[in-house]
């Protein structure tokens, strides 16, 4: 006569209860992948549309800005009368500067979407973790292409004319974005690390500033005290500048165009896979 033994289930602690993980989770391929983010990019679209007030930033912070430098800075820089030199001077570095304050409202959004509990319901669902972040990033990318068109349109009326090519412009264009969605991961992060939307608005802050105008994006170097051009010869916006700058004017590019890719690799493979663990891990 044989014997049948049975392995009794390993009992489970008191006061704990084990979950099981969501169906397919671990198990998304590459297509469904896209066609997660695909759906996260259209409610985050859709909660634009019911939200149009979200799109005042985009809408009027690019024709601000320049009018402000323009007529503020440009006859202190370039000279009195000389405000359309300034034009194909600072245009150029406020492309870099949309990207960084756009990416600033992406780590605000994360952090509210968390405090409603939008996160939380994303994270019970069977969907790459990647994914939400990414469809975040696509939306936002799409905002600052926006930005960017209504800031080219507000310069080519103050006078700014491209000196090279159509596809030199478009060079520019995407340079600013690729280094956009890279300071994209660092804004979600802090989203994501950081208590309150406030806190996030507030860390910013000390890092943008410090950043923006510590570079070559409103004035050359060359005017600045030696010890801060040294800062400006290292800081990624004024290579950001430089390259936009050089590509719109018809000017060598030396090598901030290499460096401001080199800089956008080395923020997103670093703080990319840091805010997706966060995003698993936070409570």
């Amino acid at each position: 006569m044989s014997t049948v033994t049975t392995t009794k289930p390993a009992p489970t602690a008191p006061g704990r209860h084990s979950v099981p993980a969501p169906r397919g989770e671990g198990r998304i391929g590459l297509r469904g992948n896209l066609r997660h983010i695909g759906a996260l990019v259209r409610r985050n679209a859709l909660q634009i549309k019911q939200d149009p007030e979200s799109m005042f930033d985009v809408l009027f912070m690019p024709i601000i800005f320049t009018l402000l430098f323009v007529f503020v800075f440009g006859g202190a820089i370039s000279g009195k009368g000389n405000q359309a030199d300034y034009v194909n001077y600072v245009v150029p570095g406020l492309m870099a500067m949309m990207g960084m304050n756009i990416a600033m409202a992406v780590g605000t959004g994360v952090n509210d979407d968390f405090k409603k509990g939008v996160m939380d319901r994303f994270r019970s669902m069977p969907i790459a973790r990647s994914s939400v972040l990414l469809a975040k990033i696509v939306v936002e990318l799409g905002r600052m292409m926006v930005a960017i068109a209504i800031l080219l349109a507000v310069g080519f009326i103050l006078g700014l004319s491209i000196k090279s090519s159509v596809l030199d412009l478009f060079l520019a264009i995407g340079l600013s974005a690729v280094f956009g969605s890279a300071l994209m991961w660092i804004f979600i992060l802090l989203g994501l690390t950081m208590q309150s939307a406030q806190a996030v608005q507030g860390m910013a802050m000390l890092v943008l500033m410090p950043l923006q105008f510590g570079s070559s994006i409103f004035a050359p170097p060359s005017t600045m005290p030696g010890w801060l051009q040294s800062f400006t010869d290292y800081n990624p916006l004024s290579n950001l500048a430089d390259a936009a700058r050089a590509l719109i004017n018809g000017t060598p590019v030396g090598d901030s165009v290499w460096m401001t890719l080199a800089w956008s690799l080395a923020i997103t493979a670093v703080t990319m896979p840091l805010a997706v663990r966060k995003f698993r891990q936070k409570t």
